[in-house]
């Protein structure tokens, strides 16, 4: 049996195509290239015209404005003086003028003992030791600050830091020289004093300033002998407050009533007493003077336009004279005038002390022969209305002895002039 062929075809041989590269496609698309080329390059030309005519037109505005500028009359360019800068000179400036205060005194000394003449104990085996006083000798008992106003040597300080009439007082400059200094005056109502540099050579007194014009948030540098150990120490802060009322304590058991003072948060250490608060010019603006110690940046500078009156004074005639009246009150407000059923809220009410010795009117004080009576209310002071922001201290301090003023006073609810002459605080 044969098998089935099957027939035989003749296919023609297909071939693989052939590849056209981008050459050929160029060759016969010319004119598709063409269009895109042309229509690429005018995108492109766009944005590279559009950055040069920004960077062309911002270099052109800078020009006419510096030509603007330039050609305006009456503008002038001045560089500015940075916070930093001004603190570094207003320190260097004064602190050639700030001294440190060193009080020294005979201080006795003690030692502990024992009796070894007793023929029934020779040893001493029963006997207590006993307190025996040596030789005294002098000591550092005390440290402050101050800054010196005339170029003879008067210094200006704090009263509690020249309090003790017994001891010794040596100033050191910044240098590192000391002087032996002398108490000229005291202040019998505010906490200053002024001590006398002997020495003839001439120093270099600070810069007062004003402290009329004193802003809450200015800044406020001090400069003082922190701790009796670091001296001309620097701290800056700012004011923060004004018109305070402080009772401050020293440490040999004083206190004392401060009224209408400066409070700042520039670091007050002891020590620093009696240096200078300063502002940004380099002039003195207070006296430091006390630091809570519960709070933390809460210290009191005394307002240099305070001690003005008495640099003054002393230099013409070499003491420090305070207007006096002879009477004890207490500065109404809404609560006291609640309390006391007064009919009026502001004013000075005459009262006793709480002590026997503490009257109302002092007797053969101006207020006594001008016939003021405990219970009267002082309402104005030459015209000056007194209140707890104005107080009858305040108003006095700018006063000098023996001027005559007129007191509006209420008396049985009704309104009466009186006229006083003021006497000296002895």
């Amino acid at each position: 049996m044969s098998i089935y062929k099957l027939p035989e075809f003749n296919l023609k041989k297909l071939e693989a195509p052939k590849q056209k590269t981008a050459i050929d496609f160029l060759k016969n698309n010319n004119l598709i290239w063409l269009v895109v080329i042309f229509i690429v390059g005018i995108f492109a030309g766009l944005i590279f015209g559009y950055f040069l005519y920004q960077e062309m037109g911002q270099a052109q505005f800078q020009k006419t404005n510096l030509q603007n500028i330039q050609e305006e009359p009456g503008i002038k360019y001045e560089p500015q003086t940075t916070q930093e800068e001004k603190i570094i000179e207003a320190v260097k400036n004064v602190s050639p003028s700030v001294v440190s205060i060193i009080v020294t005194k005979e201080v006795a000394v003690y030692q502990y003992q024992t009796p070894s003449d007793d023929l029934l104990d020779p040893f001493g085996l029963f006997n207590l030791p006993e307190k025996v006083e040596i030789e005294p000798e002098k000591q550092e008992v005390g440290a402050g600050t101050g800054f010196i106003v005339s170029s003879d040597g008067l210094v200006l300080t704090n009263k509690h830091v020249v309090a003790d009439a017994d001891a010794e007082y040596t100033i050191v400059d910044l240098e590192g020289n000391e002087y032996s200094a002398k108490i000229i005056a005291t202040d019998p109502v505010q906490d200053l004093a002024i001590i006398k540099i002997q020495s003839d050579k001439a120093f270099l007194p600070a810069k007062l300033g004003s402290s009329a014009n004193i802003q809450i948030g200015q800044t406020a540098i001090a400069i003082g002998n922190a701790l009796g150990q670091f001296q001309n120490t620097v701290s800056v802060g700012v004011i923060s407050g004004l018109g305070r009322t402080i009772t401050a304590s020293s440490t040999q058991g004083t206190n004392e009533t401060l009224e209408d003072i400066i409070q700042t948060d520039a670091a007050i250490n002891p020590g620093n007493s009696g240096g200078p608060l300063l502002n940004l010019n380099g002039e003195v603006i207070g006296v430091n003077t006390a630091t809570s110690q519960t709070g933390e940046g809460i210290s009191f500078a005394i307002a240099i336009d305070k001690a003005k009156k008495d640099i003054e004074q002393v230099k013409s005639t070499g003491k420090i004279s305070y207007p006096y009246l002879g009477i004890r009150y207490i500065i109404i407000d809404k609560s006291l005038a609640e309390e006391k059923d007064l009919p009026v809220a502001y004013g000075a009410l005459i009262s006793k002390g709480a002590g026997a010795n503490e009257p109302a009117i002092a007797p053969g004080s101006p207020a006594a022969k001008a016939g003021l009576k405990a219970g009267d209310i002082i309402l104005e002071f030459d015209n000056q209305k007194i209140s707890k922001k104005n107080t009858l201290a305040k108003i006095i301090s700018s006063y000098s002895p023996y001027q005559a003023i007129i007191l509006k006073v209420l008396r049985d609810n009704r309104e009466i002039q009186i006229k006083v002459t003021l006497g000296e605080w002895e």
